[in-house]
């Protein structure tokens, strides 16, 4: 009979990966309500996953920005990303009794419910940088409409969730005025980057079944799509890339993106990997 490692039961094959799991309860906004139904819970995975990978794709760039000032900056945006993922987990988790570790390092790739614009690569800064802007100014449009959920628990984590990911589109308008206004090399790169990611966006907005069955518990995604095109279209009017980006706006278009019923970006399965691989071959330690 094999022995088992430290921390691991028959009963939770998984064991506890939380480094200190009191302690950072602690930090989780919205309480420890449990989830009233699967549909509710689907819809806090949908939430959790987008931050949860947006967060991995942005901790990438630690030791790897420009400078040693974004080095520190997209790694607190990354740990913010993170909390809103772990509160969201945490509760979607809390329907059936799984905690935000078991969804976060022992799932596979299409039980991900994460949209495809967060799945694309890093590529260069500005790929991420234009990434950033899209998916954050698309979060601070859910979050602040978020807070007058019916749902208590959705109210709260977005309360929290909004004043930072406010400034996370700060950050993010901040660098694409600098990268469009800056040498002829930066200003090439953030307009090919814009195309490169545009097309992922359209999915952000598309309404589900979900979201009829949920009724004032959630947010309808496609009354989003004004507030989000008029923020993007001041950044580029401010930037001097409104002659070259329009036609990007003006053919919002469909998304192929399946993320939300598990059909994913060719990247998602290596980063879920290497976000799993500790936990997955150390089931229950501890540290």
């Amino acid at each position: 009979m094999l022995a088992q490692e430290p921390g691991v039961s028959a009963t939770d094959p998984h064991g506890d990966v939380s480094v200190d799991a009191l302690a950072l309860a602690a930090e989780l906004a919205g309480g420890g309500e449990r989830a009233a139904s699967a549909d509710l819970a689907e819809y806090a995975l949908w939430l959790g996953d987008d931050a949860l990978i947006l967060a991995q794709q942005l901790g990438a760039w630690i030791t790897y920005a420009p400078e040693l000032e974004e080095d520190v900056a997209l790694g607190n945006i990354a740990l913010d990303l993170l909390g809103h993922a772990r509160s969201l987990l945490r509760y979607a988790g809390s329907w059936d009794g799984r905690s935000e570790d078991d969804l976060a390092y022992f799932r596979d790739e299409p039980e991900f419910r994460s949209c495809w614009l967060v799945e694309q690569p890093n590529g260069d800064f500005a790929q991420t940088i234009a990434r950033q802007l899209l998916a954050s100014t698309y979060m601070l449009e859910l979050y602040s409409a978020l807070r007058m959920s019916a749902d208590p628990t959705f109210a709260a984590i977005a309360e929290k969730a909004v004043k930072e990911v406010d400034y996370h589109r700060d950050h993010a308008v901040q660098w694409t005025l600098r990268l469009a206004g800056g040498t002829a090399e930066s200003r090439a790169r953030i307009i090919r980057a814009f195309g490169d990611v545009w097309p992922y966006a359209a999915e952000l907005f598309r309404d589900e079944a979900l979201i009829d069955r949920l009724g004032d518990a959630a947010v309808r995604p496609s009354s989003l799509r004004d507030g989000f095109d008029a923020v993007i279209a001041a950044v580029f009017a401010e930037a001097d890339l409104d002659e070259e980006l329009r036609s990007l706006r003006e053919s919002s278009g469909t998304s192929a993106g399946g993320g939300r019923h598990g059909s994913h970006a060719t990247g998602l399965g290596h980063l879920v990997s290497e976000m799993q691989v500790l936990a997955r071959r150390h089931p229950g330690a501890t540290w």
